[in-house]
């Protein structure tokens, strides 16, 4: 694996996008009811189309180690500020997201990913005490960003940038 070589995106599973699809039909259907006019299409119409952009939305986080730096979404976290990267496991995220969590925290979750990765920081000018972003595989993203604290701050930026 190249240090710098780790890409996902965070997509929901395919019984997602069936199951809404069935709910959002019949939603559809149950506005329909058997009329005539623009009630017996304008419903399929427009909560097909907004379900599929809706499912699109929530699937869309891309998460990556490239150039010095641990990019989730438009977050941007040059590595060498993070002092630990820790893959975390269902019960894991859950201990660290629980009753007892940091509210200063960065948390990228999606509930249908059960892996995660908490990566500690070491910057005195940020108050954020650790990331915690969901992974179908943590321990490969955790390798990532360790190995790209290895291959050196060539292309970091300076401080942790959230947009």
């Amino acid at each position: 694996m190249a240090p710098d070589g780790y890409t996902e995106r965070l997509h929901l599973p395919w019984w997602m996008w069936l199951a809404a699809a069935g709910v959002s039909g019949l939603l559809a259907a149950e506005v329909w009811m058997g009329s005539a006019g623009p009630r017996a299409w304008l419903p399929f119409a427009l909560l097909l189309p907004a379900t599929g952009a809706a499912l699109w939305w929530l699937g869309r986080i891309r998460i990556a180690v490239r150039g010095g730096e641990l990019l989730v979404d438009d977050a941007r976290l040059p590595v060498r500020f993070v002092a630990e990267a820790i893959p975390l496991d269902a019960e894991g995220r859950r201990e660290v997201l629980g009753v007892g969590a940091d509210p200063l925290a960065f948390v990228i979750q999606r509930p249908w990913i059960p892996g995660a990765v908490q990566v500690v920081l070491d910057d005195p000018a940020d108050p954020t005490p650790f990331w915690v972003v969901s992974s179908r595989d943590p321990e490969r993203l955790a390798a990532a960003v360790v190995a790209a604290q290895g291959a050196g701050p060539g292309a970091a930026r300076t401080g942790a940038v959230r947009g």
